[in-house]
């Protein structure tokens, strides 16, 4: 579903500040592969989900989606084939809307605009039943603006919108770190859900070691813009956190210097 080969991508080059951020980095995922990411600052993780979404072009390689070479594409050409949320609750949602019109856009992305504007009472019912698969009572809030709601109920919702028309792959990047504990702990148990149930292949970008062992079927750690380890299966399902300390001083030769990594584990 996603080939990633020899991609590299530098910024400021041929400046005294130029930094290379993604080195001869290389990826492939199958159909329905939920992989964890995991790295200290600067390793590389975000600006992995930017070149795959084409938020900037890479130097070189290639990055393909479902066998489709997209290097070349712009982002909003991406679009068709990503479901993407970010770190920013605020982000992937229009807050002076109501909750039913940010999922009929959602839902007639890449669809042809007409004049037909209005939400039909069939559309509503639609959007009420997959509401409740969240459990958080916004099924009875249709008519609320979303900007109106928490920040756990708002990614919730950005998370619904970016997997209600089921994309070839999915982003999450770092999607629950601006959340309290127990509102992060409701949004990952959400995602699971919703990952497992629709087969989605993806990519979740995590700052916790617990979570990224918790979740998914496979883990990889980036460090200096590259993927250090990668484990899957029943290896993955025994890790602890103290392994994944081990395995980054083993491949990159040096401690885990991330503080607030550290301090979630």
């Amino acid at each position: 579903m996603l080939d990633i080969n020899h991609v590299y991508k530098s910024f400021n080059i041929g400046t005294p500040v130029q930094k290379d951020a993604l080195i001869d980095l290389n990826l492939h995922l199958n159909e329905g592969e939920f992989v964890t990411i995991i790295g200290g600052n600067g390793a590389g993780k975000s600006t992995m989900l930017n070149a795959i979404a084409g938020v900037f072009p890479v130097e070189r390689g290639t990055v393909s989606i479902n066998g489709c070479d997209v290097t070349k594409e712009p982002e909003y050409k991406r679009a068709k084939y990503i479901g993407r949320v970010f770190q920013d609750p605020l982000l992937g949602t229009a807050g002076d809307m109501w909750i039913e019109e940010n999922l009929a856009l959602a839902i007639r992305r890449g669809k042809t605009r007409n004049f037909k504007w209005g939400i039909s009472n069939k559309e509503r019912e639609q959007y009420r039943e997959l509401l409740k698969t969240l459990d958080l009572g916004l099924e009875s809030r249709l008519n609320s603006k979303v900007g109106l709601l928490s920040g756990g109920q708002r990614q919730a919702l950005t998370l619904l919108m970016a997997t209600i028309k089921k994309p070839e792959l999915l982003l999450l990047d770092e999607h629950t770190a601006a959340l309290d504990p127990k509102t992060a702990q409701k949004v990952l148990d959400i995602t699971n859900k919703v990952v497992t149930e629709n087969n989605l292949t993806t990519l979740m970008v995590t700052h916790n070691m617990k979570d990224a062992i918790k979740y998914g079927n496979r883990l990889i750690m980036m460090d200096n813009g590259s993927i250090i380890y990668d484990v899957s299966g029943e290896e993955k399902q025994k890790l602890k956190v103290s392994d994944l300390l081990d395995k980054f001083e083993q491949a990159s030769g040096g401690e885990f210097a991330n503080d607030r990594m550290m301090l979630s584990r």
